[in-house]
């Protein structure tokens, strides 16, 4: 059976995934990336981004058989590390025993195999330092920066989160496409927590926190031992990127505000003088998809902070999502681009909350002992009715629970915890009633 020519505008995690999924359907799928072979020319200085990669992701991996290979570089991490100013660390495990846990790889490492994968796969071709400028939605037209041209039956933006294609879309429908992009007030930066003496400088079994009010650092561990450390600060104010300039200024910013670090970054000033400072943001755009024929997946259609660690997990269910509509619309893309972004865009929007959520529970709570009595809180319950309430951080990482209905699930149970609580007071408040009026 003959089959569509599809062009994946894109080669990182997502487009790469994404073309040795529609490989394996029998498409010849051609994808175009604008940087050169990363491969070849390694990762950017100070844009690693370790992800925390965990069932969603994995889910999607197995169904082409790279969960294993991709493991097998991964390190697990069972919980979190917390790192009080004035105190001693403390661990929080992710789940009830203790034994499941999210998974830090190199963002390098992954869309290094994932490249593999897709090149390996019978029809598919990638093409490198392709910047695409041009695209005409109605006769799949593409136009690229160093003037060369191609045509596709299908064109799918995997292309990230300062995606071409939805600029393109943008100009192309006007008023009929809607974008906005919601930055945060914050950006980041990346640090090297080298190894020492030849071992990991803290625990590599789990994610670190320095949670500090307004600001944090976390780190995840790496195969050689050394730890990606990354800085979420303000950019603008005291304590902000912007403020802290000279190398004196940060050493004397983590001498107060992360003390057991200064020892353990020897190239602190280099590497925070160097490595450029990253933007946060939320995506919000739709139509996700055109004419039948032109569609947005991952970043590029939902891009979301990475507070719960789910950018990548979440783009990778975009993939397994268009896979499975392909499969119950027989290949009809003009019905299955539509089922696509009906099944997903509510479930992005899910996530986005919940991970701009995440982000203030990081900064600000978890180093809060009324916070850790609610985690023990939240376990008990879990023990004590085992199925039947779930903690949320369970379901969106060791779960392929939708993330909207983990959402309306987490909703009932606080309502009826606090339904519960009522009756609870209600019952000792007569029962003291009763007491006193004997």
């Amino acid at each position: 059976m003959s089959r569509e020519h599809v062009a994946v505008i894109g080669a990182g995690l997502t487009g790469s995934l994404l073309a040795a999924y529609l490989g394996r359907r029998g498409y010849r799928v051609d994808v175009y990336e604008r940087r050169s072979d990363p491969r070849v020319t390694g990762a950017e200085r100070g844009r690693s981004i370790n992800l925390a990669l965990s069932e969603r992701g994995l889910d999607a991996l197995r169904r082409i058989g790279l969960a294993d290979q991709v493991l097998a570089g991964a390190l697990p991490m069972h919980g979190r590390m917390v790192h009080p100013l004035g105190g001693e660390a403390n661990f929080q495990p992710y789940s009830l025993a203790g034994d499941r846990a999210i998974n830090s790889i190199g963002r390098g490492a992954l869309n290094d195999a994932l490249l593999d994968a897709a090149e390996q796969t019978a029809g598919v071709t990638v093409h490198f330092d392709r910047a695409l400028t041009g695209l005409d939605p109605e006769t799949g037209n593409l136009g690229f920066a160093d003037g060369t041209q191609a045509k596709a039956d299908i064109v799918l933006g995997a292309d990230g989160s300062g995606s071409a294609v939805r600029g393109l879309l943008l100009a192309y429908a006007g008023e009929q496409f809607q974008e906005t992009v919601s930055f945060l007030d914050y950006g980041y930066k990346e640090l090297t927590i080298p190894a020492r003496d030849g071992e990991f400088a803290l625990d590599p079994g789990a994610l670190h926190i320095w949670p500090r009010g307004t600001s944090m650092m976390i780190a995840l561990p790496n195969p050689d031992r050394s730890f990606t450390g990354t800085l979420f600060w303000p950019m603008g104010g005291t304590g902000s990127f912007a403020s802290l300039g000279s190398p004196a200024a940060v050493e004397r910013h983590f001498g107060r505000h992360y003390p057991d670090l200064l020892e353990l970054i020897p190239g602190l000033a280099d590497d925070y003088r160097h490595n450029p400072v990253g933007l946060l943001g939320t995506v919000h755009c739709g139509p996700w998809q055109m004419l039948g024929r032109v569609a947005l997946i991952g970043d590029a259609a939902h891009a979301i902070v990475p507070f719960y660690g789910q950018g990548a997990n979440a783009a990778f269910e975009d993939v397994v999502e268009l896979d499975r509509c392909l499969d119950t619309t027989g290949d009809d893309w003009a019905a299955a681009l539509p089922a696509y972004e009906k099944g997903r865009r509510e479930n992005s929007e899910a996530i986005a909350a919940m991970a701009l959520a995440n982000f203030v529970e990081m900064r600000d709570k978890v180093a809060d002992p009324l916070f850790k009595l609610g985690k023990s809180i939240e376990h008990t319950l879990e023990r004590w009715l085992p199925g039947r309430y779930v903690s949320r951080y369970e379901m969106v990482s060791f779960s392929t629970t939708p993330y909207a209905q983990v959402r309306r699930r987490v909703r009932r149970q606080h309502q009826a915890l606090a339904a519960a609580g009522l009756l609870a007071a209600a019952g000792l408040a007569a029962l003291v009633g009763r007491a006193v009026t004997r």
